[in-house]
């Protein structure tokens, strides 16, 4: 009778019974047979709450059951084992007494094991011993920042708290690493983000107040200028709107705001539309545009994205091109779809090949911004690309020009649990 299964059935034809009075009984019985149910249904409970703990011959489980405490152990290990944090647990002596698999990679990658070892003998870092030496005199540390460099660089948040046994005070303590290297590699790039908007808004800002003084100070009546002034509070407005509106694109993109949606594209078609909205511009700098994609060719693609991207790679390959140069656009196909925009330029030297797709990165700030650029266009299209499970690279030869490429798989247009995966 000690036995939780055997009240089961009960309970439930007790249920059973409820239900039955409360539907066919009339209004004054129904509550009145009812509530009489209530009592048995509470014995129940209670003998099945007070039989939860037993076994299913009615006995109390053994705690010394050699098996259940090889299940309990293991159970513990592969836990402790499988989490991403450094688990490290001293005694008095600073001797390593247990460690998990994390610990291990941490402080010596080429070993298997890293108990019975002394902590001087893992590390040298003076925060980590420091850390350990207030924990086994009974101080509790937090926010220890620790620091390392081998393999590679990253950063630790060191939490380490007294192990105390029974009433015998402290014997040891224990100290979990949590890995922040990503957390602050993030934080670096919003400061570094913050920081260059502000610049990037402040120069065109100063401009507008500066010239808008000059005007009401009495530069309106002078003929000669007052237009240019005009003329010039317009221009660094219009700059200012381009980066507020690249701004908030990067970031819908980057939050995954924006959806994508692929489909068959015919390629030479989307080339021309571009080149014709562009071509003021090159008119401008004497610069011709050439499109080598052939006629039939389609791209699986978001046809207003892969507008966006081709946009700002001929725009920026006319910028920066020499007066009478030429932009060219071909397409080629093995296993992936290749879109290439070239142009006969003075080239980009090597060391800021990498760094090119960064937000607000420039080769040339001065001339940049002459030319109107955010700093954020090409971002965008490293986003859009990847959006697309796909890329962009970018080469170079100085004084003789840069290609850069998007490369798309060839393939049936994305589902939608794959069209977006911001990185």
């Amino acid at each position: 009778m000690n036995n939780p299964r055997f009240y089961l059935p009960v309970l439930i034809l007790t249920l059973i019974a409820a239900a039955v009075l409360v539907i066919f009984l009339p209004f004054p019985w129904r509550w009145i047979s009812l509530s009489l149910l209530l009592f048995p249904m509470g014995f129940i409970f209670g003998r099945m709450w007070r039989a939860r703990g037993t076994t299913p011959d009615g006995a109390a489980p053994d705690d010394s059951d050699p098996a259940q405490v090889d299940f309990t152990f293991e159970l513990l290990s592969a836990t402790v084992n499988e989490m991403r944090e450094g688990l490290l647990v001293i005694d008095s002596e600073m001797r390593v007494v247990a460690s998990n698999r994390a610990a291990g990679q941490l402080f010596l990658p080429s070993e298997s094991l890293i108990n019975s070892r002394r902590l001087t003998e893992l590390t040298r870092n003076p925060a980590v011993y420091d850390a350990f030496l207030d924990g086994v005199r009974g101080t509790e540390r937090s926010g220890v920042r620790v620091e390392i460099h081998a393999p590679t660089r990253r950063v630790f948040d060191l939490r380490v708290i007294p192990l105390r046994v029974s009433t015998r005070g402290v014997e040891g303590a224990v100290g979990v690493f949590f890995d922040v290297t990503r957390l602050e590699r993030l934080e670096n790039v919003r400061q570094e983000f913050l920081s260059n908007v502000s610049h990037e808004l402040r120069t065109p800002l100063t401009a507008i107040v500066a010239l808008s003084e000059t005007l009401e100070t009495g530069a309106i009546d002078d003929a000669d200028n007052n237009r240019r002034f005009l003329g010039m509070i317009q221009k660094n407005a219009a700059r200012m709107h381009r980066l507020i509106d690249d701004i908030l694109e990067l970031s819908a993109i980057e939050a995954g705001n924006v959806t994508v949606r692929p489909e068959s594209v015919p390629l030479r078609g989307l080339i021309e539309d571009v080149i014709g909205s562009l071509a003021n511009l090159a008119a401008a700098k004497k610069v011709s545009l050439r499109n080598l994609v052939a006629p039939q060719t389609e791209v699986v693609a978001d046809p207003h994205r892969m507008t966006q991207m081709l946009t700002n790679l001929i725009e920026n390959a006319i910028k920066f091109n020499r007066d009478g140069g030429s932009v060219s656009v071909t397409h080629e196909c093995n296993g992936r779809d290749r879109i290439a925009v070239a142009d006969t330029g003075e080239g980009i030297p090597s060391h800021h090949l990498d760094r090119l797709f960064e937000r607000f990165y420039r080769v040339d700030r001065a001339r940049s911004r002459e030319l109107g650029g955010t700093g954020l266009g090409l971002a965008i299209v490293k986003h859009l690309a990847r959006s697309h499970g796909g890329e962009v690279t970018v080469s170079s030869t100085l004084g003789e020009g840069t290609e850069f490429v998007i490369e798309l798989p060839a393939t049936h247009p994305l589902s939608e649990r794959d069209q977006f995966s911001p990185t």
